[in-house]
């Protein structure tokens, strides 16, 4: 089902991503670095759904684990995890997402 994949973990960096590629902002009409930035947040998202696996398996016991709370801060702190290594290079997703972007760009043109 596909509401399994948008779960309350998702939704920021969605949010970010949708913003990304929304029209330009007064002043920000470089296409190239407005198609830098969606590949580097879509390379972010990519990352999220990637790293939400090293959290599964760990159980969080004791008085100061576990609740909604911990959920809560495990979802942002992958978040913030993605978007530092998508930002420091990542993968190398974002370049080809921009070389196709661009390429894109220049069909339709």
């Amino acid at each position: 089902m596909q509401s399994d994949m948008l779960d309350s973990s998702t939704m920021p960096t969605a949010a970010t991503l949708r913003k990304a590629l929304a029209h330009p902002r007064p002043g920000q009409t470089e296409l190239p670095d407005r198609a830098l930035d969606a590949a580097k947040d879509f390379e972010a998202v990519f990352l999220t759904e990637m790293l939400k696996s090293m959290w599964a398996g760990i159980e969080t016991d004791g008085p100061f684990g576990g609740g909604h709370g911990e959920e809560m801060f495990r979802s942002l702190l992958t978040e913030e995890y993605s978007k530092t290594l998508s930002r420091a290079g990542g993968l190398g997703i974002s370049d080809a997402v921009h070389r196709e972007i661009l390429a894109l760009q220049e069909i339709h043109r």
